[in-house]
């Protein structure tokens, strides 16, 4: 499905750049077919491991759960188009639930077999901890995309200037950067040759694309849904994945005392999902009891993904029992 979901992912694109609706109509029957597809590929998988004694569902590493993150991105995202009667969103949505079916299927290390389950794993706990908290990694990734169209749409003050100006490029070089040496296992070396040409690229990109004639930039995000309306969709998928978040944290805190006989260990996941918790929470909070819209939202949804990525790959890195 892999291949499936990244052919989507160009259809809506192409149908956003070149206002093509026949594309981005068949962009969304191809997601439906992948998703289809990614279904039946979970259930047989599913199936298999009880043909061979192991009998556990398939959310216990992280190819499978890779899998159903893109599973789930893109039943939240059909969910959402059909809701908003808008198929660009898919061009936000659809490359990342390529990005990481791509991910499982061709990062090194990555096994795809059927394995045992460890003794504290043998829980009916698994499913209902897992489903949890990736339905709301998946409602985060949504609300990211939503985010980045609700700052492209409303564009950023040209004569603004100052350490802002200095900040964003370089917080895009470190997260990058970062992000690059979680994915390669520590390597510094190739992630500063990874993330030095992604910037310069994008960089690149931004300079050219604040110089195409307005009139075009204009008919691109003509297509966007207006601002307020992107503003409470992303709210509302941030309050959806806070919801089945705080149920993944209750829940593997369950799971945890029957397996360690102790709720809470300060595991490094155990810590970042916290940390990645209370961002939300602070977005919400900043929401509803201070009236923040907009911006620095938005932006706060950016960082409150930056962590759900963190907390999924970096802690990876870090020794602890997940």
């Amino acid at each position: 499905m892999t291949f499936v979901y990244g052919l989507a992912g160009f259809l809506y694109i192409l149908g956003w750049v070149f206002k093509k609706p026949a594309a981005g109509q068949l962009a969304t029957w191809v997601s439906l077919i992948g998703w289809v597809g990614n279904t039946a590929g979970i259930l047989m998988r599913w199936v298999e491991s009880y043909q061979l004694g192991i009998g556990h569902a398939p959310f216990s590493n992280l190819y499978e759960s890779l899998v159903f993150f893109a599973w789930t991105i893109a039943l939240i995202y059909l969910v959402i188009e059909r809701k908003a009667d808008n198929r660009i969103i898919g061009a936000f949505m659809m490359p990342i639930a390529f990005l990481a079916m791509a991910y499982a299927s061709l990062k090194t290390g990555i096994t795809n077999e059927i394995q045992p389950l460890i003794p504290a794993l043998k829980s009916n706990w698994l499913i209902a901890h897992v489903i949890t908290c990736f339905i709301g990694y998946a409602a985060f990734a949504t609300a990211f995309g939503i985010s980045a169209m609700y700052l492209m749409k409303q564009g950023r003050d040209q004569e603004q200037v100052g350490w802002l100006d200095v900040a964003r490029p370089l917080t895009l070089f470190i997260f990058v950067l970062l992000f690059s040496r979680v994915l390669l296992a520590g390597n510094w070396a190739m992630s500063l040759i990874i993330a030095l040409p992604i910037c310069l690229v994008f960089y690149i990109g931004v300079f050219l694309a604040r110089r195409l004639p307005e009139d075009f930039k204009n008919r691109m995000l003509a297509m966007f849904p207006e601002p307020a309306i992107l503003d409470e969709l992303g709210y509302q998928m941030t309050l959806f994945g806070f919801l089945y978040l705080s149920i993944g944290i209750i829940s593997g805190a369950v799971w945890a005392n029957s397996a360690w006989g102790r709720y809470w260990g300060w595991d490094p996941k155990e810590t970042w999902s916290l940390i990645t918790w209370f961002i939300y929470a602070t977005l919400l909070h900043a929401r509803l009891m201070h009236g923040w819209r907009g911006k620095r939202i938005a932006y706060l949804s950016l960082v409150g993904f930056a962590a759900v990525l963190f907390t999924y790959f970096g802690v990876n890195l870090l020794p602890g029992l997940h």
